[in-house]
């Protein structure tokens, strides 16, 4: 086994809260100084950026994951994490039926730039991203598994969209193996108070800004013989929810 320095939840510049110089480039290059093998590209509520992601990842010598981070009905944050790029377009495909489409207003919410190979711009995305779907909790992780996906509630540690604030607990169903927080430091105290005892839990700096994408701290001890993207990336979903 060997150790893995990760950030598995990152925004670019398709989320309008995102700066704009989140590119796929720039993330790719920062997350590789930071000294990170391993980086989800988590965009609210699409995977449009994921497949230039994945190619500026490549080349600099990073394990790419194409994720989304969903905002259910109830206004929670899921992170969901695919197993390869395509899958994550296919649910790109089906889970635009369940957005509540509206013009994005970027003089109030920002740009939503897509990208591709390069840092080449090739459009916008006309919708407003940051809206919730009419998925419930429960409903967005089942769709997400049949993609064959992985989910777990986001930032569990904050007020804003996060499960606890939204729902004052951890709902027994759907089932979670695995949570993310964003403060180490308060893991100890969400074990106690919320019942997180035997869960994964992964520390992730939800990055918006390229100041804000996670140095070379928290890791996952993964197999990786024979080596592959897509053989570490299948025992990182394992890890994450054990079949």
């Amino acid at each position: 086994m060997n150790k893995y320095f990760y950030d598995l939840h990152i925004h670019s510049c398709l989320s309008p809260c995102a700066d704009n110089d989140m590119t796929p480039e720039n993330i790719a290059g920062m997350a590789s100084l930071n000294g990170l093998n391993i980086v989800a590209l988590t965009d609210h509520n699409t995977t449009k950026n994921c497949r230039a992601f994945f190619e500026a990842a490549r080349r600099y010598g990073i394990v790419p994951i194409a994720g989304i981070e969903m905002t259910t009905a109830e206004d929670v944050h899921v992170v969901a994490l695919f197993p390869d790029l395509e899958s994550a377009e296919k649910f790109e495909e089906e889970y635009i039926k369940y957005r509540i489409l509206y013009k994005n207003r970027k003089d109030i919410f920002g740009d939503q730039l897509i990208y591709g190979e390069g840092d080449e711009l090739l459009g916008e995305e006309e919708n407003l991203l940051l809206n919730a779907s009419t998925l419930s909790i429960e409903e967005s992780v089942k769709l997400v598994k049949s993609f064959g996906a992985v989910a777990f509630p986001a930032h569990i540690d904050r007020e804003e969209n996060g499960i606890i604030s939204a729902l004052g607990a951890l709902p027994d169903e759907p089932h979670f193996d695995c949570i993310e927080m964003r403060d180490r430091e308060k893991i100890a105290e969400y074990t106690e108070k919320y019942g997180l005892e035997g869960k994964k839990i992964l520390v992730d700096s939800d990055a918006h800004y390229l100041w804000d994408i996670s140095e070379a701290e928290n890791y996952v001890m993964l197999e990786d013989e024979p080596y592959s993207s897509a053989f570490v990336r299948e025992q990182l979903l394992r890890l994450i929810c054990p079949k």
